[in-house]
Protein backbone atom coordinates (compact mmCIF):
# COMPACT_ATOMS: atom_id res chain seq x y z
CA UNK A 1 0.00 0.00 0.00
CA UNK A 2 3.19 2.61 1.01
CA UNK A 3 4.91 1.62 -2.22
CA UNK A 4 1.16 2.44 -4.26
CA UNK A 5 1.05 5.82 -2.91
CA UNK A 6 4.77 6.19 -3.25
CA UNK A 7 4.78 5.26 -7.06
CA UNK A 8 1.69 7.93 -7.75
CA UNK A 9 -1.06 4.88 -8.14
CA UNK A 10 -4.49 5.72 -5.87
CA UNK A 11 -6.37 3.38 -4.61
CA UNK A 12 -9.54 3.68 -2.37
CA UNK A 13 -8.12 3.34 0.90
CA UNK A 14 -11.16 1.83 2.82
CA UNK A 15 -11.30 2.70 6.68
CA UNK A 16 -11.28 -0.10 9.06
CA UNK A 17 -13.91 -0.57 11.17
CA UNK A 18 -12.38 -1.06 14.93
CA UNK A 19 -13.38 -1.73 18.38
CA UNK A 20 -10.31 -0.64 19.96
CA UNK A 21 -10.11 -1.92 23.55
CA UNK A 22 -7.77 -1.48 26.95
CA UNK A 23 -7.72 2.29 28.43
CA UNK A 24 -4.22 3.44 26.92
CA UNK A 25 -5.56 2.29 23.21
CA UNK A 26 -9.12 3.89 24.20
CA UNK A 27 -7.46 7.03 25.31
CA UNK A 28 -5.40 7.74 22.52
CA UNK A 29 -8.58 7.49 20.58
CA UNK A 30 -10.48 9.84 22.53
CA UNK A 31 -7.85 12.51 22.31
CA UNK A 32 -7.02 12.20 19.21
CA UNK A 33 -10.99 12.79 18.64
CA UNK A 34 -10.98 9.46 16.43
CA UNK A 35 -13.33 7.56 18.73
CA UNK A 36 -17.12 7.43 17.22
CA UNK A 37 -18.71 6.39 20.63
CA UNK A 38 -16.96 5.11 24.06
CA UNK A 39 -18.52 2.51 26.45
CA UNK A 40 -16.57 2.24 29.65
CA UNK A 41 -17.92 -0.37 32.22
CA UNK A 42 -19.22 0.45 35.93
CA UNK A 43 -17.61 -2.37 37.73
CA UNK A 44 -13.96 -1.41 36.64
CA UNK A 45 -11.84 -2.37 39.72
CA UNK A 46 -10.15 -0.12 40.97
CA UNK A 47 -12.36 2.34 39.78
CA UNK A 48 -9.73 5.20 39.40
CA UNK A 49 -8.70 3.56 36.59
CA UNK A 50 -11.48 4.78 34.09
CA UNK A 51 -13.00 7.62 36.75
CA UNK A 52 -11.26 10.05 34.72
CA UNK A 53 -12.54 8.86 31.36
CA UNK A 54 -15.81 10.88 31.49
CA UNK A 55 -14.48 14.46 32.09
CA UNK A 56 -11.81 13.31 29.18
CA UNK A 57 -14.92 12.52 26.74
CA UNK A 58 -16.57 15.79 27.48
CA UNK A 59 -13.82 18.07 27.17
CA UNK A 60 -13.22 16.16 24.14
CA UNK A 61 -16.85 16.27 22.55
CA UNK A 62 -16.54 12.43 22.06
CA UNK A 63 -19.96 10.69 23.28
CA UNK A 64 -19.50 8.08 25.92
CA UNK A 65 -21.72 5.13 27.95
CA UNK A 66 -21.36 3.75 30.95
CA UNK A 67 -22.68 -0.01 30.99
CA UNK A 68 -23.31 -2.39 33.60
CA UNK A 69 -20.85 -5.18 33.23
CA UNK A 70 -17.32 -5.45 31.81
CA UNK A 71 -17.77 -8.81 31.25
CA UNK A 72 -20.58 -7.82 28.32
CA UNK A 73 -17.62 -5.61 26.91
CA UNK A 74 -15.38 -8.48 27.45
CA UNK A 75 -17.50 -10.32 24.97
CA UNK A 76 -17.61 -7.96 22.10
CA UNK A 77 -14.00 -7.83 22.04
CA UNK A 78 -13.38 -11.64 22.63
CA UNK A 79 -11.57 -11.80 25.74
CA UNK A 80 -13.24 -12.70 29.50
CA UNK A 81 -13.45 -9.52 30.54
CA UNK A 82 -12.67 -5.30 28.86
CA UNK A 83 -13.26 -1.68 31.16
CA UNK A 84 -13.47 0.03 28.12
CA UNK A 85 -13.34 -0.02 24.16
CA UNK A 86 -13.79 2.81 21.74
CA UNK A 87 -15.65 2.31 18.80
CA UNK A 88 -14.13 3.93 15.38
CA UNK A 89 -16.14 3.15 12.64
CA UNK A 90 -18.91 0.96 11.32
CA UNK A 91 -20.23 -0.80 7.66
CA UNK A 92 -22.62 1.69 6.17
CA UNK A 93 -25.83 -0.16 7.21
CA UNK A 94 -24.98 0.18 10.33
CA UNK A 95 -24.43 4.32 10.35
CA UNK A 96 -27.95 4.70 11.42
CA UNK A 97 -27.81 2.21 14.63
CA UNK A 98 -24.58 4.12 15.15
CA UNK A 99 -25.75 7.49 14.79
CA UNK A 100 -28.71 6.81 17.24
CA UNK A 101 -26.36 5.43 19.77
CA UNK A 102 -24.58 8.35 19.77
CA UNK A 103 -27.44 10.63 20.19
CA UNK A 104 -28.82 8.40 23.32
CA UNK A 105 -25.58 8.79 24.63
CA UNK A 106 -24.85 12.46 24.33
CA UNK A 107 -28.43 12.78 26.24
CA UNK A 108 -27.56 10.22 28.78
CA UNK A 109 -24.19 11.33 29.72
CA UNK A 110 -22.37 13.86 27.61
CA UNK A 111 -25.08 16.61 28.05
CA UNK A 112 -26.55 15.32 31.82
CA UNK A 113 -25.72 18.09 34.05
CA UNK A 114 -26.89 15.93 37.27
CA UNK A 115 -24.12 13.65 36.65
CA UNK A 116 -21.39 16.41 36.91
CA UNK A 117 -22.84 18.10 39.74
CA UNK A 118 -23.87 15.55 42.25
CA UNK A 119 -21.23 14.40 44.68
CA UNK A 120 -21.96 12.93 47.84
CA UNK A 121 -25.89 13.45 48.16
CA UNK A 122 -25.21 16.21 51.17
CA UNK A 123 -26.04 13.63 53.51
CA UNK A 124 -23.80 14.17 56.96
CA UNK A 125 -23.00 11.39 59.70
CA UNK A 126 -25.02 11.35 63.02
CA UNK A 127 -22.01 12.28 64.66
CA UNK A 128 -21.77 15.36 62.76
CA UNK A 129 -25.37 16.44 63.03
CA UNK A 130 -25.18 15.63 66.55
CA UNK A 131 -22.22 18.11 67.05
CA UNK A 132 -24.06 20.55 64.75
CA UNK A 133 -27.10 20.40 67.16
CA UNK A 134 -24.96 21.21 70.55
CA UNK A 135 -23.07 24.18 68.47
CA UNK A 136 -26.97 25.45 67.32
CA UNK A 137 -28.26 24.65 71.21
CA UNK A 138 -25.65 27.01 72.52
CA UNK A 139 -25.67 29.44 69.73
CA UNK A 140 -28.90 29.47 71.42
CA UNK A 141 -28.67 29.59 74.76
CA UNK A 142 -25.94 32.74 74.36
CA UNK A 143 -28.50 34.76 72.48
CA UNK A 144 -30.76 34.58 75.14
CA UNK A 145 -28.09 35.98 77.90
CA UNK A 146 -27.50 38.29 75.67
CA UNK A 147 -30.75 39.42 75.19
CA UNK A 148 -31.63 39.05 79.01
CA UNK A 149 -28.48 41.18 79.86
CA UNK A 150 -28.54 43.67 77.32
CA UNK A 151 -33.10 43.70 78.53
CA UNK A 152 -31.89 44.89 82.36
CA UNK A 153 -29.55 47.21 81.64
Amino acid sequence: MAAATASGDKKDVKVVNQVKYGLKHVTNMITEKKAELVVIACDTNPIELVMWMPALCRKMDVPFMIVKNKARLGTIVHKKTASCLAITAVNKEDKGQLSLLKNLAQEKFNDNAELTRKWGGGIMGLKTQAKLDKRAKALAIEEAKKAATSGLA
